[in-house]
């Protein structure tokens, strides 16, 4: 497996602290290996570690509460200083006593989950200042380049456009296999750990809900609409059943939403909001006879890019005019339209028109799949393939002042 430095690098500054290391990301996004790199790196200088997964059914039929955890922890320790790596610890009851327990000693602790509950509630606000958290994805297009030229195999935007970036899937040398995997894991993620974990009693109204969730990555979103279409099969669902439902998927790492930036209001709408799915094979998955969301998976690949790329993103309403993203790190921001092609002239109309209005001094950015250079004097056109290789939006600019 890579090294995932974009990742590692960051986290390497707190190998030796007390504060608490929480990793966090979707299932099978890589949390675990980038534990074991971490490992591999502290036991150069050591070797007392303990590792414990609370996936493995040896531990958590053995480890039952936080209690049992010091005491296992207690048992096995070495002299000096200790390294805790405890993986998918929300598993465990009363967990966060025995983190807030261990902290205190002579430990450095680094703990996964696949829940946004883990940086939520008492247990972060009784540890305000006391740690660090660091969010993990699938892989971009950078690391599937990197992660298929280990495995001797190739790789193309078109399949990252349709199945996405969960590491796994690049190990299967069959196009069946690696779908199998892939609905496996959308199973398991999306159905059977929500429902089980949430105790949900109407599976079919939730799958129904999830189903119309995931096909509709990258398009506004609200209660109404969503309840509009769930009542066509269900007659009683409520508006507050769907919020609900939709804070699972998020606290699970399913689906982000995307707040409004208004030009009219100089201000975040929190009633408007796009959903961009964590992985595009969601929606492919709940795809008929291989005709897959191509448009809507683009601007959902460039929002993980650019999220990767560490870029903070609103939709932004340019007086009416829907703008996809407005970027933002540090003072520099970026809009940014997204569209499948712009070779016909009612998309290449509609997607400049987007930026009509916005000063001539603001950076401003499309990005198709066209081959052909669409680039003007006020916008700057990038090609997918060539977006997906840069390590942030300043390689576009210099490009463009350096041609």
């Amino acid at each position: 497996m890579i090294c995932r430095k974009h990742y590692i690098e960051p986290i390497r500054e707190f190998y030796d602290s007390d504060l608490i290391k929480i990793i966090t990301g979707i299932r099978r996004s890589g949390k675990s290996v980038l534990l074991e790199q971490i490992m591999r790196e502290v036991r150069e200088k050591t070797d007392n570690i303990i590792f414990i997964n609370f996936e493995d059914k040896r531990i958590s039929s053995n480890i039952l509460d936080g209690n049992m955890l010091i005491e296992y922890v207690e048992n096995h320790r070495k002299e000096g200083k200790c390294y805790l790596f405890f993986d998918e610890i929300q598993v465990l009851d009363n967990w966060q006593d025995a983190c807030k327990t261990l902290r205190l000693y002579d430990y450095s602790l680094f703990i996964t989950g696949s829940n946004s509950k883990l940086l939520s509630g008492e247990f972060t606000k009784e540890l305000s200042g006391r740690y660090v958290s660091f969010r993990i994805r699938p892989f971009v297009y950078k690391e599937i380049l990197e992660y298929t030229k280990e495995l001797g195999k190739n790789s193309s935007v078109i399949d990252y456009l349709i199945w996405g970036g969960f590491p796994k899937r690049f190990e299967f040398d069959h196009s069946d296999a690696r779908l199998r995997y892939l609905n496996d894991l959308d199973d398991t993620i999306v159905i059977n750990d929500l429902m089980h974990r949430h105790k949900i009693r109407k599976e079919s109204l939730f799958k129904n809900l999830v189903n119309f969730i995931l096909r509709s990555n990258s398009r506004i979103i609200s209660a109404k609409c969503i309840h509009d279409y769930i009542k066509k099969e269900h007659e009683t669902c409520s508006v507050n059943t769907i919020m609900k439902y939709l804070g699972y998927l998020e606290e699970a790492y399913v689906i982000e939403s995307v707040k409004r930036y208004s030009t009219r209001t100089k201000r975040e709408l929190s009633y408007y909001a796009k959903i961009y799915n964590e992985d595009v094979a969601f929606n492919s998955l709940r795809c008929m006879d291989n005709r897959y969301d191509l448009t809507h998976n683009l601007e959902n690949i460039v929002y993980n890019e650019l999220i990767y790329m560490g870029y903070k993103i609103w939709v932004y309403d340019n007086d009416g005019k829907e703008i996809d993203f407005l970027a933002q790190q540090g003072n520099k921001k970026y809009f940014i339209q997204v569209a499948y092609s712009v070779a016909e002239d009612k998309a290449y109309t509609r997607e400049m028109g987007s930026f009509k209005g916005i000063d001539h001094l603001s950076k401003k950015i499309l990005i198709t799949n066209d081959d052909i250079d669409y680039s003007t004097s006020t916008v700057q056109h990038l090609r997918l393939k060539d977006f997906l290789l840069m390590q942030d939006l300043d390689d576009c600019i210099e490009s463009k002042e350096g041609a």
